[in-house]
């Protein structure tokens, strides 16, 4: 939707290269995601330098000279630091955004340092695997996901990553919460695409939606009175475009979930009105499609 919505604010007609730039964004969705779940180990290693420094200074205090290591021993920062596939993709994907920018590394750290959290966690002489895993997942969702200075510099760094830090977040919560106190396969860095037929999917439902524009249409120009196409707002058009392109070109997507899929966006992007406009228009069309029998849906799971 955004794609599209880019090549008529941009009058491009290069369709080769927004589709380039569509599976550059979404396979940049990984670089956040990894980008995100490295801030915690990052976390770990400023805080164990720091420790270690105290350690070392002339007038160190006795808690200097053995300070308390239960936040860097965590387990969670371990499976993080020994998972195999989280290894790997930070090296392939060349993930570095925190070694030119480890102040925010310490801003978090300091952030997370001040809250009750951490003292309450600190103060606990007993440690578990679940109090370890406790614990970091509510930093991560109530101090480093709100911070406003990581968000600035997520947004700076890639603008692409604005619409998806949400949708990295989310997962990253869940993976934190189904964690286990064991090291293999416990943690696993998520694929971009299901399978190919997924990633498949992306590029023709961008080009047959691009391509078929005037078609599309004018199959809901008739179904809005009192409404002139200039005055229905943009984003509402692609909407309709793109799910009527599923509706007429994709049979094997059930309508309820097209409408769905559709309706959410339209909450997402446009005008607080827009999904029940949205929704009339569509729900309409598919009552006229089904009794001309133009839309003829196939597969398991129909409705």
């Amino acid at each position: 939707m955004q794609s599209i919505y880019a090549m008529h604010q941009n009058g491009s007609d290069n369709l080769e290269k927004e589709e380039k730039f569509l599976f550059y964004s979404i396979d940049n969705i990984q670089d956040l995601y990894l980008t995100m779940i490295s801030s915690l180990l990052e976390i770990c290693k400023k805080e164990t330098v720091f420790l270690h420094k105290s350690s070392l200074k002339h007038l160190a205090t006795p808690e200097e000279r053995k300070p308390n290591e239960k936040f860097i021993r965590n387990s969670v920062f371990q499976i993080l630091a020994e998972n195999n596939s989280l290894s790997i993709a930070m090296e392939s994907r060349k993930i570095d955004a925190w070694t030119l920018n480890d102040d925010y590394i310490l801003l978090l750290l300091n952030a997370i340092k001040a809250s009750k959290l951490y003292t309450d966690y600190m103060s606990n002489p007993k440690s578990s695997f679940e109090e370890d895993r406790q614990l970091i997942a509510d930093l991560f969702l109530e101090v480093i996901v709100p911070n406003e200075k990581l968000y600035e510099f997520l947004e700076d760094d890639k603008l692409t990553w604005i619409d998806d830090i949400p949708l990295v977040n989310t997962h990253i919560m869940k993976q934190l919460k189904a964690m286990k106190p064991i090291m293999d396969d416990n943690f696993t860095v998520p694929k971009v695409y299901k399978d190919s037929e997924d990633k498949a999917f992306v590029k023709d439902l961008f080009r047959k939606t691009v391509l078929n524009e005037a078609e599309l249409a004018k199959e809901f120009v008739d179904k809005t009175p009192g409404w002139d196409s200039d005055r229905i707002a943009e984003v509402d058009t692609i909407i309709l475009k793109m799910a009527i392109c599923e509706f007429l070109k994709f049979p094997s997507i059930p309508f309820k979930v097209t409408l769905n899929e559709y309706l959410e966006l339209a909450k997402e992007y446009s005008t607080p009105k827009s999904s029940i406009f949205i929704n009339g228009i569509l729900d309409n069309l598919v009552k006229e499609l089904e009794a001309n029998k133009k839309m003829i849906k196939t597969g398991r799971g129909l409705m």
